[in-house]
């Protein structure tokens, strides 16, 4: 399993939640994971329920078991340049003073691309870190990770700087990110919903990916809903049974079958709740047919009703594990 995992997807899939609920999941007999934020929206201290994430890794969970932890970091673009300075300029106070005048701020906004090496910078050298016994700090790193449609261009930091230095320390910055992220260590994995823009989008951020180089990792289907109908009842509820399902609503004690009656009254809204359901089942397995055809082994995470806590990170975390995660 690669010790960088990156996870992106579509607005709206949940790429936070699934990047939180692996974190836990490969938390596991003693294993130690690093949950990184890039984005500056505190997402990950909302799932958990702690106060907001300071530029420092900070422990904020334990693994099913109770044997592994979860640390989180939120990288700061403008904290993780002043250690950049101060790692090879020594600017010390002066690059305080720069903060004060804005100059830092300016130089991340006008050139995003610092900015991006700055950031996938920071968790890269959390996967490369060793403690004085020679050991790994962390047995994985996961970043929740930009969108889709701006993953590639957020990963592939060695283009993103050639305009700006070909040669020196932010060069070579660039160039040991890259090194890290095209390798073996590290999998880009893709949140889609089973619905047509989200996976659209997931096939084209997989064809990026790939054209530039970057180690695709799998796709996760979140929020997927459970079929209530077998195949038998699908086709049924395309056909016109009214006077059937009126009879069996009748039989079950939910009044009269003839016309007026409750059981009679109820058969509508019930046929078109099926017929929604058959067509949204029908949409779900075309999407899933363009998913197969990605050549991408995917993991699916069940859909848990309104809103999520921490009951239902953990409740993820285990539906990853059986899906193997971490193997």
């Amino acid at each position: 399993m690669s010790r960088l995992q990156v996870v992106s997807g579509k607005g709206g899939t949940g790429k936070t939640t699934v990047a939180a609920a692996l974190a836990l999941a490969l938390a596991r007999e003693g294993k130690r994971t690093l949950l990184v934020e890039v984005e500056g929206r505190q997402g990950i201290a909302q799932l958990f329920g702690t106060e907001a994430l300071p530029y420092e890794e900070r422990k904020i969970a334990v693994a099913p078991g109770g044997t592994g932890e979860v640390f989180a970091l939120a990288i700061d673009a403008e904290r993780a340049l002043l250690d950049y300075l101060q790692m090879f300029y020594k600017l010390g106070s002066a690059g305080r003073a720069l903060k004060k005048l804005g100059a830092i701020d300016f130089a991340t906004t006008i050139a995003p691309g610092l900015r991006d090496v700055l950031l996938t910078g920071k968790a890269c050298e959390a996967v490369r870190r060793k403690d004085k016994a020679g050991r790994f700090v962390y047995d994985h790193v996961i970043m929740d990770a930009p969108p889709t449609g701006r993953i590639t261009r957020f990963l592939n930091v060695n283009d993103e700087v050639a305009g700006l230095a070909r040669f020196g320390p932010i060069h070579n910055q660039a160039q040991a990110v890259m090194k890290v992220l095209k390798s073996s260590e590290t999998a880009v994995h893709l949140v889609t919903l089973l619905e047509e823009m989200p996976v659209q989008e997931t096939a084209d951020g997989i064809e990026e990916l790939r054209r530039a180089g970057l180690p695709v990792g799998r796709v996760v289907v979140n929020m997927v809903r459970p079929h209530h109908l077998d195949e038998d009842t699908l086709r049924a509820a395309a056909e016109d049974h009214r006077a059937g399902v009126a009879q069996a609503l009748s039989r079950a004690g939910l009044g009269g079958a003839r016309r007026g009656g409750l059981a009679e009254r109820l058969v509508d809204p019930l046929l078109a709740q099926a017929a929604e359901h058959a067509g949204r089942v029908e949409l779900e397995r075309a999407q899933r047919a363009v998913l197969a055809g990605l050549g991408v082994p995917t993991y699916e995470l069940p859909l848990l009703g309104a809103g999520m806590d921490l009951a239902g990170l953990y409740e993820l975390a285990r539906e990853l594990r059986k899906q193997s995660v971490g193997e």
